[in-house]
């Protein structure tokens, strides 16, 4: 008798314990902690952080009202209640590329270690939690190791060590930390629209000899990026993802290909855009920019981006899931309403065929 699954087992999110990518500060007074953080990010400013603390407050009462303060400058303060759990602080950190945590308060998966002779104690306390020290921060440069630090990890003295004034250093580190953590790219080409305006499918429509489908894809893998079809219906093609969001047109292939694997950024190709070539794929990577939701592509004399031929980061995954929950399902508007890195182009590079009338005019352009 087979084991019955409750449940359907999702490919998730790589996350740590809060976020996708968490560093905890712990060792020293939590002043110290908030002005390292602060330091270290205005040298990051290009990436987008967040800091994760505790309430230093003794009593508070519960908010009755949740206040949302909007300024013009882009910022939003928010006071709420609510309960700590890791399924809605990874909703809420989803968007950063690292999250610094206040580790005097709460437990990270990635530690720096701030070495104060004044905070031993507190050290010793928390020994178990520095599972995965990723560097050393002294106080003073006379500092010492604590004897149960090294009679726990032997290796400790071994691990690189700033100075607390070394803020450069220390946000260097940070930074390729961050960059190892920033998600591969691969391709999806859709091909499971139902092209009611050409009259037959666009992907298997002839510009260079071969079904545009194979074009596209050759396109995307001549930049090394592993690729698949986006195909409405399940075959046994390996290369294929089938939609699991139904009827959703390419919203629904991007959530498919992202529930398939959210823990890759997918440059997304459509078939219907002929004049797309290597020189358009490779702007578009040589472009990109992984702490945004997406990077776009936008024609010079258009108003909006072209949402298929995009590069969705994995950051794309919730928002998308979001805009469906209150009914839609359309991948422009998103990015028309996300932090989207925008790069521009020519028009002509991107512009779609769906008659076919503007196929033959294609079909001449390219011939010529």
């Amino acid at each position: 008798m087979e084991n019955h699954k409750k449940h359907t087992n999702l490919k998730r999110r790589d996350n740590d314990n809060f976020a996708p990518n968490e560093i905890a500060i712990l060792g020293t007074n939590c002043t110290t902690i908030s002005n390292l953080v602060i330091k270290v990010s205005q040298k990051l400013s290009n990436f987008k952080l967040a800091y994760f603390d505790a309430s230093h407050v003794k009593d508070v009462e519960k908010n009755i009202l949740s206040e949302y303060t909007f300024h013009h400058k882009g910022n939003v303060q928010i006071t709420t209640s609510g309960k700590l759990n890791k399924y809605q602080q990874r909703l809420d950190f989803a968007q950063f590329d690292s999250v610094f945590i206040n580790g005097n308060h709460y437990q990270a998966a990635k530690q720096i270690l701030v070495l104060d002779e004044a905070k031993e104690a507190s050290v010793l306390k928390r020994l178990e939690q520095l599972d995965c020290i990723q560097f050393i921060v002294k106080l003073k440069k006379e500092t010492e190791f604590f004897d149960f630090l090294v009679e726990k990890y032997p290796n400790i003295k071994n691990k690189i060590c700033y100075t607390i004034d070394q803020v450069d250093q220390i946000a260097h580190h940070i930074h390729n930390l961050i960059q190892e953590k920033i998600a591969p790219i691969k391709g999806l080409v859709l091909v499971g629209g139902k092209s009611t305006r050409m009259g037959q499918d666009k992907s298997e429509l002839d510009y260079f000899g071969k079904p545009q489908k194979e074009v596209a894809k050759e396109l995307l893998e001549n930049n090394n990026l592993k690729t698949f079809y986006s195909v409405e219906k399940a075959t046994n093609n390996v290369n294929e993802i089938s939609d699991k969001f139904y009827n959703l047109g390419p919203f629904g292939g991007i959530c498919s290909a992202f529930q398939k694997d959210p823990n890759s950024a997918w440059f997304v190709l459509a078939t219907d855009l002929p004049f797309v070539n290597n020189k358009v794929i490779e702007f578009l990577l040589n472009h990109r920019n992984p702490s945004k939701v997406a990077t776009a592509i936008k024609g010079k004399t258009k108003q909006f981006v072209e949402p298929l031929i995009t590069i969705y980061e994995p950051k794309a995954y919730p928002i998308l899931l979001q805009y469906l929950a209150q009914g839609y399902s359309c991948a422009r508007k998103m990015l028309i309403n996300s932090d989207v890195e925008i790069v521009e182009i020519d028009d002509g590079l991107i512009r779609n065929v769906n008659t076919p009338e503007e196929f033959e005019m294609a079909i001449k352009e390219i011939v010529k």
